[in-house]
This record gives structure tokens, sequence and C-alpha cells, in this order.
């Protein structure tokens, strides 16, 4: 039997999203993955070092200053750069399906992603993430310390789409460039589908102007003058058939 945490956030659409939070285990794989490919950037970085500049960071004090610069670039910088580039998805992230998020559901900036991954030294301790894991395990939405400071959460991705999100046949996938839009964005589009039977007319027109308002400009080739409701068909069917 598997047991999840889930967290349900309401967009500033109006839209519930719905979150599930990654435990202990799954980011504790992704975390040792990631170690895998820092420590073969900081292999390659050493030999560079030593073969290739012709430095031995164990025989001078400057040299060991590259090295440790380099070292802390790589410890740091690694998971901010992805983060931030990547949609809060580092390798080893991105392989478990998991993903860093604000508390809103808001992608990663550069300063949240920067300050939980400086907080990593907290969490790290004593060196094997214990205090990482019991904070992941006794806080409510299942955050380390990192997240603590900067608001964020780890959560797993949705691998597809709800089942209950209906498009009809006749809306087909278009020549479209959706790579600008996110999963927590596509996810809010799918809700909104879901659930537009529910809503009052007024709601679902306004609704789906405020979504079709914030996503089209993101989408190459889209027509402006297309309907919202059908906007939102159209890219939920580009971006499914894609995914």
């Amino acid at each position: 039997m598997v047991f999840e945490d889930r967290l349900t956030i309401d967009t500033p659409e109006g839209v519930p999203l719905e979150l599930t939070l990654a435990g202990v285990g799954s980011r504790f794989t992704a975390a040792l993955i990631d170690y895998v490919f820092q420590a073969i950037i900081l292999v390659a970085l050493l030999l560079v070092l030593r073969f290739g500049v012709g430095i031995d960071p164990g025989s001078s004090g400057i040299a060991a200053a590259f090295w440790a610069v380099g070292f802390f670039a790589v410890f740091w910088g690694y998971d901010v750069a992805f983060e931030v580039l990547n949609s809060g998805r580092t390798p080893g992230k991105a392989l478990n399906g998991l993903r860093v998020v604000r508390e809103s559901g808001a992608p990663v900036t550069f300063g949240t992603s920067a300050v939980r991954n400086v907080i990593r030294i907290i969490d790290i301790l004593p060196g094997t993430y214990l205090v990482g894991m019991v904070s992941i395990v006794v806080t409510r939405r299942n955050q380390r310390v990192g997240d603590l400071a900067a608001g964020t959460l780890v959560i797993r991705e949705s691998r597809r789409l709800p089942p209950e999100v209906l498009v009809s046949p006749s809306v087909q996938a278009q020549a479209w460039d959706t790579s600008a839009i996110g999963q927590e964005e596509l996810d809010a589009v799918a809700a909104f589908l879901a659930r537009r039977g529910d809503l009052a007319a007024g709601a679902l027109i306004q609704i789906a102007a405020e979504l079709a308002g914030r996503l089209r400009p993101k989408v190459g080739g889209a027509i402006a003058s297309e309907g919202d409701e059908m906007f939102l068909e159209r890219l939920l069917a580009t971006k499914r058939g894609r995914l």
C-alpha cells in the first residue's frame, strides 16, 4: 500500500492545483544521483587543473584556493543552475520525477533556489543528511531546513494528465511552439477544463480569459482572435500529444 502526501493550492486563476509531496526515499535517491554527477564534474575539474593548466591543488595555497572555489561552485551552483534553468529539476530529480516549486506552486526563482541550497550546509549535518531527513519527516509539507527558509516544496510530477480531462475529438493538436508552457501551467489548464462543467457562466468566461491571456503570449503560432476556451483545449491537445 502506498501512502502519498497531497497538498491542494488555489491558483490566482481560482483553479485548485493538487500537488503530491515527495518523501524522504525519492529525495534521497535523487540526491545520490546528483552527487554522482557532481563527483564526475569535480574529477573532470581536477584533471583539467592538474594536466590542462598544470596546477596541483595540493601543491600550493593558490592552487588550493582554485580548487576550493571550484568545489563550492559545483556543490552550490549545480543545484541552483538546474533548478532555475530546468524548471526546478536537477538530473537526479528529473530521473525520479521530482521538481522543486515555491509554496504557491509557482516555479522557483534564483533567490529561492540560492537560499534553499545555501542552507544545505545545515541539512547535510552531521555529514549524512540526518538533519535534512529528520526535517522532512517531521514537517507537515515534507520540507528540509533549506525548504523552510526559502519557502519551497519538492513535489512529484504528474506523468500524465488527469484522465477526466476530455477534449472534443474535433480539437486537433496544433503546430505550436509550446516549450515555454511549464507543467504547473498545464496542470492549471487541465484542472480548469476538468471542472468547467461545474462553473457558473460568468466564472467560466473570466477564468478562461485569465488563463488564456497569461498563456497565449507564451505559445508560438497561436491565433490571438481565437476564443479563450478553444485556445485552452487546443493547447491541452497539443501538449498531450507531446507528453
